[in-house]
């Protein structure tokens, strides 16, 4: 029986990493917000690996944060150990990983979420989007609840018409033995909606007890590590170890002889499964010729013996599962506490999006997660963020958010979405960004903090913390220019250190830094005058002055793509009336709509000569104009 049970300003469905974020940002701006959830012991769940950052996620948590978002202060709060990666490499690939607490990152979440005004979380599944006119005006529940709103986003993660796999047997279910949402993807469909099938995975979990680390390589955390948020005072994190053991011929034998009882391999799942993060099974077959494959062990929380096996992800029946794990170093006696599946899932052709990740031909629903066919948690968080704050800017009337590939990593992220599309699972990698040194995650509160602002996220002390640290930023970098160390022994001793010849004549300090050995911190003993700045703002300051040249090049290359944006393509604009496109070019146009000249240019099957084209139709147009 249907009833009416309420009205919002925008409902959120689902309230996982995606789910979470726009929910909080939603309501943060001042709009009555719904959270509906298949089940609220699973806010926030982490069902893959325990883990929040790495290499080009870590990005996303800075700017995320930056935005006013709560996956940073939440990896910050209940973290279990902490690294930052790539140390040997420049400041454009450092990224932060946290391991963090399963259950209390859930429980703190859930309770940043019960705590907010503004935001209602409510336990139920939706099975309808209503709307009037075309466009979103609510939903209804499987139990025949109508609450109205303007804007809806749906974050349902992998649960639409989910099903797991361990070996022949197939359960009807989402991750960790969680229902799934049987009746949305109809709705979808009905709507016009163009649906997809996915797959992921995850490895077993073991009992620490039974496992010799004794046989492994221990991963200590760093005691150093910077923090994720911004705005967050301290950690206070225990630093649990994970350790490192490799798989070998044995694991590999075990694995080849069971192929045909992988629901995979044996044709019983048609879902196309992730490139970057493959089964265990899957790198047997396709690099037949490495010898061995990393398994890493990592804790699942302080309070638990159970770790996952990083490495493994699996369809293989149980017993291939306890066979193979025994033939790696350490797990000989391992005890299996949970064992890995298969997961296939619904999520949508995310080409039907804008950049606002709104739906093209629905105003008022907006898509985000892996529900748009993304996978990892931090790529949810971000698509989560930018969609409740344009779902409650679509509501007040006001402009949407928009980020452009120079940006953020958010912006590569969307923009590959709604430009490029995801016909595998889209996970982010450093080599998307082609602005990367420009995007590092140290700078990004002094890139996003503004747009938070101007959405009502960021409070006033975050943005004076914010200025403060550009004010001292740009002091330092005018200290370093312009003060002269003038040649001497002091100079002379510097530089023989460092193998380099003496100086004849002064050096800037920002001439010193330059070379390539050459860090701030060492320069103190130099410094006649060192400015008082806080320890942010030297790393930034170091980074601008010794990587100034090449951030230069970069962004005389944003200004080239930024151009190219700003030539807007009317909605409306026939592409089979242009003289000179190709037809494939026509069809691909007229099929996206591209906002702009820039993006069209991104579409795969566009080429340079159709964007010579395009060029030549908006300079004629605006001539007309």
């Amino acid at each position: 029986m249907r009833y009416e049970a309420g009205e919002f300003d925008v409902v959120v469905i689902g309230a996982g990493h995606a789910g979470c974020e726009a929910a909080l940002a939603a309501a943060r701006m001042g709009r009555s917000t719904l959270a509906l959830t298949l089940q609220l012991d699973a806010v926030a769940l982490m069902p893959c690996n325990p883990a929040i950052g790495g290499t080009s996620k870590g990005h996303l948590v800075r700017e995320v944060d930056a935005l006013g978002g709560e996956m940073g202060l939440n990896a910050d709060a209940t973290c279990i150990q902490v690294r930052l990666l790539n140390t040997s490499k420049g400041p454009a690939v450092q990224s932060l990983r946290a391991q963090a607490d399963k259950k209390a990152y859930q429980a703190r979440m859930k309770g940043v979420l019960e705590d907010a005004e503004n935001l209602t979380l409510l336990q139920g599944e939706c099975a309808r989007i209503l709307t009037e006119g075309g466009r979103v005006s609510g939903i209804e529940t499987t139990s025949g609840a109508r609450y109205r709103c303007r804007a809806v986003v749906v974050a349902t993660g992998v649960y639409l018409r989910s099903r797991t796999f361990t070996g022949p047997k197939a359960v009807e279910g989402g991750p960790a033995g969680l229902m799934a949402a049987t009746e949305l993807t109809g709705d979808l469909l009905d709507k016009g909606v163009r649906i997809r099938r996915f797959k992921t995975g995850t490895p077993p979990r073991v009992n620490a007890h039974t496992v010799d680390f004794s046989r492994m390589t221990e991963q200590p955390g760093d005691e150093t590590a910077p923090l994720f948020s911004f705005v967050s005072t301290g950690r206070d994190c225990p630093q649990m170890s994970c350790y490192l053991t490799w798989t070998n011929e044995a694991t590999h034998r075990i694995i080849r002889e069971n192929l045909d009882r992988s629901p995979m391999y044996a044709g019983l799942i048609d879902a196309t499964g992730v490139r970057y993060c493959p089964s265990i099974e899957d790198k047997v077959v396709r690099f037949a010729h490495k010898e061995r494959h990393q398994v890493f062990l990592e804790p699942e929380g302080a309070h638990t013996r159970e770790y996952y096996v990083q490495g493994m992800s699996t369809s293989l029946p149980e017993d291939v599962q306890i066979a193979m794990l025994h033939t790696i170093p350490g797990m000989e006696r391992a005890q299996i506490m949970r064992y890995g599946y298969a997961i296939e899932y619904d999520c949508i052709d995310s080409l039907q999006l804008t950049s606002t990740l709104m739906m093209k031909d629905m105003p008022g629903l907006f898509m985000a997660g892996q529900v748009n066919g993304t996978s990892g948690y931090e790529e949810a968080a971000a698509q989560g963020i930018v969609a409740g704050i344009n779902a409650a800017q679509y509501v007040r009337g006001e402009p949407p958010l928009v980020l452009a590939r120079s940006d953020a990593y958010a912006g590569v992220l969307i923009d590959d979405l709604v430009t490029k599309g995801a016909s595998e699972p889209y996970r982010m990698m450093t080599s998307r960004a082609e602005y990367r040194l420009l995007l590092r995650q140290d700078n990004a509160d002094l890139r996003l903090t503004d747009m938070g602002r101007r959405v009502g996220l960021v409070s006033d002390a975050r943005y004076d913390r914010m200025m403060r640290k550009r004010e001292e930023t740009e002091r330092l970098v005018r200290h370093l220019k312009e003060t002269v160390l003038p040649p001497g022994e002091a100079l002379n001793r510097f530089l023989a250190a460092k193998a380099y010849p003496p100086a004849a004549t002064g050096l800037t300090m920002a001439e010193l830094l330059r070379r390539p050995p050459v860090r701030l911190a060492e320069l103190g003993g130099l410094d006649p005058n060192p400015p008082h700045v806080g320890d942010d703002a030297r790393e930034e300051a170091e980074i601008q002055v010794k990587y100034e040249g090449y951030i230069q090049r970069q962004q005389q290359e944003v200004e080239r793509f930024q151009r190219l944006e700003q030539m807007a393509l009317d909605e409306d604009i026939d592409y089979s009336r242009i003289e000179g496109l190709r037809l494939e070019a026509r069809q691909k146009l007229a099929a996206q709509r591209p906002a702009s000249v820039g993006q069209a240019a991104r579409i795969l099957g566009v080429s340079p000569a159709d964007i010579g084209v395009l060029l030549v139709y908006v300079k004629s147009k605006g001539r007309r104009a």
